[in-house]
This record gives structure tokens, sequence and C-alpha cells, in this order.
């Protein structure tokens, strides 16, 4: 699949097959979100991969009973450097650009996994306190995204999108 075709055909998935995600995909994705463009080249993000049923159900009850989270065979957890990125940029880093880091990198790792043939389902409302706490994540970090993902268990739904006069902007607002 081209990355259009990947742009266009991506879909939220919410249920996934009991079954692994290979060692090999897992780190095709992974790559993939290595690849992304960061500040600087700082590469201020980190992920935790997460297969275990306990902390996947913990990283569920963080994310506000998103019971998705749990059901897939893997989950993605993003999570910017702020202390990274405000080492060369100062507080605009630390409170932006490892943020947009994070999520370049999240982004290129579900258009990498639907390429793959596995759906993923970009998280963000979660308490990131208890996800934090859940993953040792160490100060000066902020999770950005959990990602579930595996093998969708159903077809995707459509879903629509504004018509792109509706936000587009010519030369200012």
């Amino acid at each position: 699949m081209d990355l259009l075709e990947a742009v266009h055909t991506r879909r939220s998935v919410r249920a996934f097959r009991d079954e692994p995600v290979p060692g090999e995909l897992l780190e095709r994705v992974l790559d993939a979100a290595r690849q992304a463009p960061t500040a600087g080249n700082l590469q201020a993000w980190s992920v935790a991969v997460v297969e275990d049923a306990g902390t996947q159900e913990g990283l569920a009850m963080a994310a506000l009973g998103q019971g998705h989270v749990a059901g897939a065979p893997v989950d993605l957890v993003f999570v910017a450097d702020g202390e990274r990125s405000a080492a060369k940029y100062g507080e605009r880093g630390r409170t932006l650009y490892a943020l947009q880091d994070a999520t370049i990198a999240a982004t290129h790792a579900v258009l990498a996994a639907h390429a793959l043939g596995l759906g993923t389902c970009w998280v963000g409302a979660m308490r990131e306190g208890d996800v934090e706490g859940l993953l040792g994540v160490p100060d000066g970090h902020r999770v950005v995204a959990i990602i579930p993902m595996g093998y969708p268990a159903d077809g995707s739904v459509d879903t629509s999108r504004r018509p792109l006069e509706s936000f587009l902007h010519s030369e200012g607002w």
C-alpha cells in the first residue's frame, strides 16, 4: 500500500482478533516511528511497548475505561521527552516541540501499522499521571498517546471528513 492509500483508508479500530502481533511487524512499525522528523533531530520521544495483560488493564483504566486498550494484543505508549528538547530549545522545546516529536512518531507508527494490515486507535483521553505511574515514566516526560494495535476483528467503519474548503484559508485567516 502506498502512503496516500494508507492516509485515505486508515480508520480507528476498537476490536481486535485474539492473535499476537508478530515481532517482525512490531519492529517494522517501531522503525517507521523512528524515521519521523523531530525538532533539531533531537528525537525527543520514547515508546513503551506493553503486552502484559495486567499492565494493559491498568492502561485501560487510566484511559477512562476504554476497553479496546486492554483488548489489543499490544499497546504502544508514546512519551515526549521535554527535558531533551528543552536542553536545546528551552521552554518552547519542553512544552511544544517534544510533544510534536512524539505525535509525529506516533502518526508514523499508526500509518505503518495500517499499511502492514494492522489496526490501531489513537487514545488521548487518559489520566496521564496514572499512566506515568503505571509505566514508571520519568520526570520531565509526558505521555502523549496510547496506541492499541493488532489485527482488526471486523471491518472498519468509514467516517466522514469535513470538505477541504471548510478549513482552508489562503494567505491568512
